[in-house]
């Protein structure tokens, strides 16, 4: 979700408005994939790199981040989606780090939608995490797997994401899902976040849906496989 400050700046008003409107869109955006029926929606909220910013932008995006979360508990209740997060929580506040786990306990038997949020994430320090619980579990090398690796990863047991739009014009992973997006589909769009809306969500998809996904295959008549087609449910 890429472009909050950048959206606040050309308008003149502090990057905190952006991240405020950054946060509005996320409602419309659920809602929007809710209806499409997909099964996961994964949003990059606050990368481990992000920690880096200054201060008090970390502490309005963390205060935003709570409220929200406080204000959206009861919706997730109502529509069955199911609330996760992914990242390294150790580097969370107490405070909200409590709040998210609360929301990840009382939703878990929600099945509508499971809604992933990425904080305090990074794909490398989910791997280094993943392969320290390798460690020390003893496994033999010949145990090591793609399976079992990605069953250490914070998303074991989701799919994969088949599409990954990135926001704002900039046209690189950033550290995201860096095992579990090698054969997604790449949407990128110069839309800044805040004015990233339902209508460009369905051109992503509808143009998601052209495309052949063959996983390095064909199928045993020689034609490409083909993913995103009526009926699918594609994670993103």
């Amino acid at each position: 979700m890429d472009g909050n400050g950048r959206w606040a700046e050309i308008r003149g008003l502090p990057r905190s408005e952006g991240h405020k409107r950054g946060v509005e869109r996320v409602h419309e955006i659920v809602e929007a994939i809710k209806e499409l029926r997909v099964a996961v929606l994964s949003l990059y909220a606050f990368s481990i790199e992000n920690w880096m910013r200054p201060e008090q932008e970390i502490s309005v995006i963390m205060t935003l981040l709570e409220s929200t979360l406080k204000k959206e508990f009861d919706n997730f209740m109502k529509e069955g989606i199911r609330f996760r997060i992914i990242g390294n929580r150790e580097k969370l506040p107490e405070t909200i780090r409590a709040i998210m786990e609360m929301a990840e306990h009382e939703t878990r038997n929600n099945s509508n939608l499971i809604f992933q949020c990425a904080l305090s994430y990074g794909g490398r320090d989910e791997i280094i995490r993943a392969v320290k619980k390798a460690v020390a579990t003893g496994v033999r090398p010949d145990d090591i797997t793609e399976d079992y690796i990605a069953g250490l990863l914070d998303t074991a047991g989701l799919p994969d994401p088949d599409l990954i739009i990135r926001t704002s014009g900039e046209q690189r992973l950033s550290n995201f899902l860096l095992w579990q997006s090698a054969y997604s589909e790449f949407y990128f769009t110069s839309t800044l976040w805040p004015d990233f809306t339902k209508e460009e969500l369905l051109d992503a998809i509808n143009e998601y849906r052209t495309r052949s996904r063959r996983f390095g295959k064909v199928d045993g008549s020689g034609n490409l496989f083909a993913s995103g087609l009526p009926g699918t449910r594609p994670g993103f």
